[in-house]
């Protein structure tokens, strides 16, 4: 007969209480971790309690505790390796002109396997603040609305206020501590953003550029700054000289392709239906680009710069190009000997390493952002090809008194084929005029069956008040 299953059913029965006896005990145990923590008020908004975790508590000089001492004492110690550090980069120098194989191998053990973890633990012993003998206070490691908000602690670090060296005296912007910022939509990328600051301080930063536009399209922005080196072209070559560069394709090889559809110049033809990008289709070709605002067009709404700078002789000097393109416009105006900065986006091409490889001044900055400019300072502002009819009229209202902001009193304001449906046309026409600026130029001319364009020339009142 077979074996009696008594046995087995003991053991199972003997398990089964065991495992009833410990989830029992767990369940205990977390009821008492709970009520602790209750009874501590950590589920209360207890402002001692927050102070408690988040800040440091004022240091004093306790009997035994030489503060001073302690600061000389690291302070030397940095000193001791910056000398070591210098010492091991001229040694690697000099192993670099050596063509004995075997130093090489050894320059090769040194960069990586000492100076690049030396390096790392140097910076950040620098960064580690200690308490002036005098005393410190709570400001500086002072809880902020967003800190709790992120676990990367890159991301804390750059939140949190930064004391002046000389704490309690005022620095050169009249204030006792640096506000460093990020756009309030960080919060909402929460996930984004940490991984964008999640590197190792001193080194390599990835190559995610993309990464970062994504978060200032979406109202990231400004970003917080990095502590990691960022890459270039592993064939980075010389730009041609200005004389050359304004109307010739640079060098493929000072491009970093990766995040591109295209891997070089010649792949942006708007022949290409890969291309990567939608906006300014042409605009890598400079045989068409060499012939805008310079030729005559059937279409009234085309402005000539010739016909514009005509109307202030001598008095356009400076400006700003809002828009989509690789900087015709700034370079036909240099011809002038006018300066202007572009604004630019990397929407599927490399814009900004066009213009800058050009010999002229990318801005890289969203419609998110205020202008980094003073007010009254810029003669001219052109807009092309960025602001149409998609553009919600409160988000442009914003934008165009940015715009008056930065404009000079009688600076020109240059909306050049301004595009949006019919049926729109008034609503947008409202948005320009309601600033009470002198027209010179005003034209609209059809683009299609439904849109118009709209190109205007207006110059800014004094308002001399």
């Amino acid at each position: 007969m077979g074996r009696s299953c008594l046995p087995r059913w003991r053991l199972g029965r003997l398990m089964a209480g065991l495992q009833l006896i410990l989830g029992l005990v767990v369940i205990t145990v977390s009821l008492s971790c709970l009520y602790r923590f209750h009874s501590a008020g950590y589920f209360l908004h207890n402002e001692d309690i927050c102070r408690t975790i988040y800040t440091i508590k004022e240091v004093k000089n306790s009997e035994g505790f030489d503060l001073k001492a302690l600061r000389d004492r690291v302070d030397g110690v940095l000193d001791k390796m910056d000398n070591l550090y210098d010492k091991l980069e001229k040694t690697v120098k000099k192993m670099e002109k050596s063509k004995d194989g075997s130093k090489r191998e050894i320059k090769k053990f040194l960069e990586e396997e000492v100076m690049k973890p030396f390096y790392h633990a140097h910076i950040g012993l620098r960064q580690i603040r200690l308490p002036n003998p005098e005393g410190i206070r709570n400001s500086t490691e002072k809880e902020e609305p967003l800190i709790n908000k992120f676990l990367v602690e890159e991301i804390r670090k750059y939140i949190t206020p930064k004391e002046n060296r000389d704490v309690g005296k005022v620095n050169m912007f009249g204030t006792e501590r640096v506000y460093n910022t990020i756009g309030h939509s960080c919060v909402l990328m929460k996930t984004e953003l940490e991984k964008y600051m999640d590197y190792d301080v001193g080194a390599y930063c990835d190559d995610d550029w993309n990464l970062a536009q994504k978060l200032m399209i979406n109202g990231c922005d400004p970003l917080p700054r990095r502590r990691c080196l960022t890459r270039a072209s592993m064939t980075y070559q010389k730009p041609y000289p200005i004389n050359e560069s304004l109307w010739k394709l640079p060098d493929d090889r000072n491009v970093r392709w990766g995040n591109y559809q295209c891997r070089n110049f010649a792949c942006l033809s708007s022949k290409n239906p890969k291309r990567g990008y939608t906006k300014c289709t042409g605009c890598f070709e400079m045989e068409k680009e060499s012939t805008k605002w310079v030729k005559n067009s059937t279409l009234l709404a085309d402005f000539k710069i010739d016909d514009v700078l005509r109307l202030k002789p001598g008095e356009v000097r400076i400006g700003l190009d809002v828009g989509v393109g690789t900087g015709t416009f700034a370079a036909r105006m240099r011809e002038k000997n006018v300066t202007i900065v572009t604004t630019a986006l990397n929407l599927g091409a490399p814009f900004n390493e066009m213009i800058a490889l050009r010999g002229l001044i990318p801005l890289y900055i969203s419609l998110n952002q205020r202008l980094p400019f003073f007010d009254n300072t810029m003669d001219m502002i052109h807009t092309a090809g960025l602001m149409d009819g998609w553009i919600d009229l409160l988000l442009m209202d914003f934008l165009l008194y940015d715009w008056d902001r930065v404009l000079r009193p009688g600076g020109l304001l240059w909306i050049d084929r301004f595009f949006c449906k019919k049926k729109d046309l008034d609503d947008y026409m409202y948005m320009f005029l309601q600033f009470r600026y002198k027209k010179h130029k005003w034209a609209i001319s059809p683009k299609s069956k439904d849109e118009v364009y709209l190109s205007a020339l207006l110059e800014k009142p004094p308002r001399a008040i």
